[in-house]
């Protein structure tokens, strides 16, 4: 276990190396940070005379040394936008983006598991059908239509009229396919500060409301991925020989399907969907966008239309380092489901 440890902290400095370098190789197709600071009226002296300060005049080499030794004292610079350190702004926005990744990972793993596993036993049900075909159009769906969508139906709401209005039946069926909207859909609300610069949505349940509809259309993204990667790992653990085994002894359905059955299906469902749950902060940029949800996603993104270089290398630092601490994970869990796989990777 030390040894792996180990083995995961030296891939974790690689891994911030190598993303720091690209950051800084990239910075000059950024934009000049310096028309972002100063107004349209500062003199061109002044200018050269801040750029100088700053340190951008500096050859690649030293600039990147010098963020280099910083770093290693956990000091990655000043934002530019906030005239903050960078981490500090990374932490005042890091809960609302970890919150939103939170809540979608608990609707992903309450949703896939029952229904992949339902299409799996019960693959030519015509509820197994739907699901798959929903499916399919919902992996299609970008993030963002999906969550335009949902704010006009749940937060705008809308008014669909195609049965006949003349009758009962056609006013039941009016009135249940129209929305009247009411959801938040902007922001986070009041949250409900923890301690320092944590503030949460979890502590209310006015607050749970503001996180309803970014968490189904962050969601979205990777629940039809699990529940076919979970549907097509429950159907080959059914064909295997053991469960066939289990049936000719008499071993109750129920028992097989949950208790042999999906603890077998769930070992790469850990190791992929673990790996693609890591790639949710990745695509809060378009969420927190359209929600205008005050995360790090839309911190990133007013980070790259003023050209604030510090604070996007910071931003993606940050984000590999949770790529690094979510495969760990991920190994580790592994390890506990299935005892048979070794850690250091020797044969069990």
């Amino acid at each position: 276990m030390i040894a792996f440890l180990v083995k995961r902290l030296f891939h974790a400095l690689l891994v911030m190396f190598v993303i720091s370098v690209i950051a800084f190789a990239i910075q000059e197709s950024l934009g000049d940070p310096i028309q972002q600071m100063v107004g349209q009226s500062v003199p061109e002296s002044e200018r050269e005379e801040l750029r100088e300060r700053l340190g951008l005049n500096d050859p690649f080499l030293v600039q990147y040394l010098r963020f280099a030794v910083n770093a290693a004292q956990l000091d990655f610079g000043y934002s530019y936008i906030f005239n903050q350190p960078t981490t500090e702004v990374i932490l005042r926005h890091l809960p609302a983006t970890l919150e939103l990744v939170a809540a979608s990972t608990f609707l992903i793993i309450v949703l896939s598991v029952p229904i992949g596993v339902y299409s799996a036993i019960k693959p030519r049900a015509w509820l197994s059908r739907f699901f798959m075909g929903v499916s399919i159009v919902g992996i299609s769906i970008p993030v963002f239509l999906t969550a335009i969508v949902l704010i006009q139906l749940f937060a705008i709401g809308m008014t669909w009229a195609p049965f006949p209005a003349d009758t009962a039946w056609g006013n039941w069926l009016n009135d249940l396919i129209t929305t009247e909207g009411g959801m938040p859909a902007y922001g986070r609300g009041n949250p409900v500060h923890v301690f320092g610069t944590w503030y949460t949505n979890f502590a209310s349940l006015k607050g749970l409301t503001y996180l309803v509809l970014p968490a189904i259309s962050l969601a979205s993204i990777m629940l039809p991925l699990f529940i076919r990667l979970i549907r097509a790992e429950m159907l080959e653990v059914l064909q295997s020989e053991y469960v066939k085994f289990a049936r000719a002894k008499g071993i109750r359905l129920r028992r097989i399907y949950f208790l042999h059955a999906l603890k077998n299906t769930m070992l790469p469902v850990i190791t992929v969907g673990g790996v693609q749950i890591g790639t949710l902060v990745a695509y809060t940029i378009l969420t927190e966008t359209v929600f205008q949800w005050p995360g790090m996603g839309l911190m990133f993104l007013n980070a790259i239309n003023r050209s604030d270089i510090p604070l996007i290398i910071t931003y993606l630092m940050i984000v590999g380092l949770i790529f690094v601490i979510t495969n760990t994970l991920v190994d580790l869990i592994y390890g506990l489901v299935n005892p048979t796989v070794k850690l250091t990777g020797k044969p069990a």
